[in-house]
């Protein structure tokens, strides 16, 4: 009875609403823009617009699999990169709202094995969840690519406990870093008592009726997902997991999942399906201020770090949430707009020009007022 209630659940999602009367300019300026930058006969991708429950656009390109040359679709499941880490970011906080651990905490309660003792009381969790850590990435992938190819986050966490001189000292300035959330994966293993992998599809992936998302624990998921494609010497090439180093550390990009699933994700959020009201708003607050421009999804746009979420505003000063992510031949990007309920995502299997799609997608949304009104 239950799955058949989360089943009705999910059909109610993407059939009852009523969509939004698109002008034919909005809809023709999409289909000009993804015509020009996603391919047909060859890797592609998918974009969907949301506005409140209802699907406002969507539309997909390419093959998910060059060999089978099955078409992509709204339903397809590609490795999401470093979207995946909001997902350990929550796992985090729902712990937290549990009791069982604080964002104060030092590493050195979990990882007592640190050898530099001090470094490892320095740093807190919460500057592992902002890219504040100091921590340099002490991996040496170049030098044993072979190794990381199939390195998990254990293996890929490892290094780290032998640091014993900071790039900075923690909170006081911002460097982007996968090691941090393979330790933060970590942490929720030892805290749950469980794989992390399980403690979010029990307690976020399910609740939130994202039945197909899956989080890898190691290898490629067997079937029914997209493969990730590079262009070498003009040849498209797989470059996915066993051909891409550190993809097989789940805990900074293990997730795959589909724009209709990432869409009930961002509906469980807005809800407060897995985490209580008050700390979503939390999470998708500014806690720093060391401007990002890099991962920057809108021109001219600088974001600051929630708890993982990259925050900034539109020009009009619509806040703006949103995590990009690239792994191997895949391209992610995931930006919410909660306050005007919209939601943009764009899913691909090969190096296209995220930046300038999501640019222009979301520049075609203001002029059409989604922001000006729920």
């Amino acid at each position: 009875m239950k799955d058949l209630l989360l089943i009705v659940f999910i059909l109610l999602l993407f059939t009852t609403c009523t969509p939004k009367k698109e002008t034919s300019s909005f809809s023709n300026n999409i289909n000009y823009l993804l015509d020009k930058e996603l391919i047909t006969d060859g890797p592609g991708g998918v974009v969907m617009i949301m506005k409140g429950d209802c699907v406002a656009y969507a539309k997909s390109y390419g093959w998910a699999d060059l060999k089978t040359q099955a078409p992509i679709t709204t339903k397809t499941r590609f490795n999401l990169g470093s979207v995946s880490k909001t997902f350990v970011a929550h796992a985090i906080l729902l712990l937290q709202q549990q009791g069982k651990l604080s964002v104060e905490d030092s590493l050195y309660q979990y990882f007592p094995d640190f050898r530099n003792k001090t470094i490892a009381q320095k740093i807190k969790i919460k500057h592992l969840l902002t890219h504040t850590s100091g921590l340099p990435d002490n991996r040496k992938v170049n030098d044993d690519t072979v190794f990381y190819l199939t390195a998990k986050d254990a293996e890929n966490w490892a290094p780290e406990l032998k640091v014993d001189k900071l790039n900075f000292e923690p909170g006081t300035n911002y460097e982007y870093s996968n090691p941090a959330f393979n330790g933060l994966a970590l942490i929720i293993e030892k805290v749950s008592g469980q794989k992390w992998q399980d403690f979010i599809t029990k307690n976020i992936l399910t609740p939130s009726g994202m039945v197909t998302t899956t989080i890898t624990d190691g290898p490629h998921p067997s079937f029914g997902v997209a493969h990730g494609y590079t262009k070498i010497k003009g040849q498209w090439t797989e470059d996915d997991y066993m051909e891409e180093p550190t993809f097989a550390a789940a805990g900074n990009g293990g997730v795959w999942s589909s724009v209709e699933e990432l869409a009930l994700y961002e509906k469980a959020i807005r809800s407060a399906t897995f985490l209580n009201a008050e700390v979503i708003e939390e999470s998708r607050t500014v806690k720093n201020h060391f401007p990002v421009k890099a991962l920057s999804s809108l021109e001219h746009q600088e974001w600051n770090l929630g708890w993982s979420w990259f925050i900034s505003s539109t020009k009009n000063g619509v806040k703006l949430v949103s995590h990009a992510g690239t792994q191997g031949g895949f391209y992610a990007n995931f930006i919410s707009v909660p306050d005007k309920h919209v939601l943009f995502i764009l899913l691909a299997n090969f190096p296209c020009d995220r930046e300038k799609i999501s640019t222009q997608i979301m520049s075609a949304l203001e002029n059409e007022n989604y922001f000006d009104k729920k």
